[in-house]
């Protein structure tokens, strides 16, 4: 019966100590995911420039590579276009786009910074006014506190920081010029990476699904807030107010950003007609007007033109703006959703992974894009991917 009883104790023993062990590697997990993820934040805040730069690169890289795929096998006569050329023609014509795009802007904060600082007594006059049924007193206050604030001082340094707008375009042209060089080589590299080929068709193929998803969010995005951007401008200039082209650019600009954008855009609008014709009936007349062509646009023709492209969780889409706008700032803002879509596009495709996907997506279902290709490849003992609907 001693006998037993020892054996019996020793078992038990033999079983606690595995739980304190599997408890304890448990903690090991945590802390070293806690140390990992801190790692990894301060690396993301302290490189944020040449971060965000490569983002970018990466981005626009993406958006050219299936253009130079179909540009490569157009024949003239019995010319062909090599991928070289095409490359070379595509890197041109980014690198231009830049360019331009970053003349025009400066150009703008240009002539914003020196118009807004002649209207500044007036902008204060006008703010003031909005607490005039609060009182002569309150309105003095009011026109006193703002006149406190050095805003000429805030608005040069916000102008001077555009100088690194050059920096950072010339960054981004180089990583993509490096892209372009690397890219005859990829798929050779992910098949010895993988050393299966198999896995590296797998993994080709979803890297192309991101891309693939990525450009046309970003391609509709794009069309919806130029369209919406001129929009603006013509408005702003029927009425014949100033800084049309700046509003119709920011507008442009922050329809990127979605669910929020169009908002702050809209306030921003009429918030700078009302400085210039101090009326409130004119400047809720503005907001009316940029009110309806945000919503037509941004919430009937938008959603249209998406599909099912995208389906994200509005709640994922403001954490993860948050997340990016306090790791990398505005071009945090910017890049949130092509990050998240990316992500929840290879979180979908890893089982183990899968319920971050589940959790970014809209109905809870991300939607993983049927291949057949992709079903042959699964491992035994899987089931194969479904149609998506």
């Amino acid at each position: 019966m001693n006998a037993r009883n020892a054996d019996t104790d020793d078992k038990g023993n033999i079983a606690l100590s595995r739980l304190n062990l599997r408890g304890r590697d448990r903690l090991q997990t945590w802390f070293l995911g806690i140390i990992a993820f801190s790692v990894i934040l301060f690396l993301l805040v302290q490189a944020r420039f040449i971060l965000i730069s490569l983002v970018i690169a990466i981005i626009l890289f993406s958006l050219t590579t299936d253009a130079i795929n179909s540009i490569s096998k157009l024949r003239i006569g019995s010319w062909r276009i090599t991928r070289v050329v095409a490359s070379l023609a595509a890197m041109a014509l980014i690198s231009g786009v830049l360019l331009t795009l970053l003349a025009i802007v400066l150009s703008q904060i240009n002539t914003v910074v020196t118009t807004t600082i002649s209207y500044t007594d007036q902008a204060i006059l006008a703010i003031a006014k909005l607490f005039a049924w609060m009182g002569p007193d309150t309105e003095e206050a009011v026109a006193a506190s703002i006149r406190s604030i050095p805003l000429s001082g805030y608005i040069r340094t916000a102008a001077g920081q555009a100088g690194n707008l050059l920096s950072a375009t010339t960054l981004v042209i180089l990583f993509v010029g490096f892209l372009f060089a690397e890219r005859i080589w990829f798929d050779t590299k992910l098949a010895n990476l993988m050393q299966d080929k198999a896995r590296a068709e797998r993994i080709g193929r979803i890297i192309h699904s991101i891309i693939r998803r990525v450009n046309r969010y970003l391609l509709v995005k794009t069309g919806v807030s130029a369209v919406t951007g001129f929009a603006v401008y013509l408005v702003m200039a029927f009425f014949g107010l100033e800084f049309a082209a700046a509003m119709g650019i920011l507008t442009f600009l922050l329809n990127y950003l979605p669910s929020v954008g169009s908002i702050i855009a809209t306030f921003l609008v009429s918030l700078v007609a009302y400085m210039q014709i101090t009326e409130p009936a004119f400047a809720i007349l503005i907001f009316v007007i940029v009110g309806m062509i945000q919503f037509m646009l941004g919430s009937v023709i938008d959603p249209m033109l998406m599909g099912r492209t995208l389906r994200l969780s509005s709640f994922g889409i403001i954490i993860s703006l948050a997340f990016w706008g306090a790791v990398w700032g505005v071009p945090g803002m910017f890049l949130a959703v092509p990050i998240m879509v990316a992500t929840m596009i290879v979180c979908s495709h890893i089982p183990s992974a899968r319920p971050v996907a589940i959790l970014l997506s809209r109905e809870g279902l991300p939607e993983i894009e049927h291949d057949e290709h992709l079903d042959d490849l699964a491992p035994a003992g899987r089931p194969k991917v479904a149609a998506a609907e």
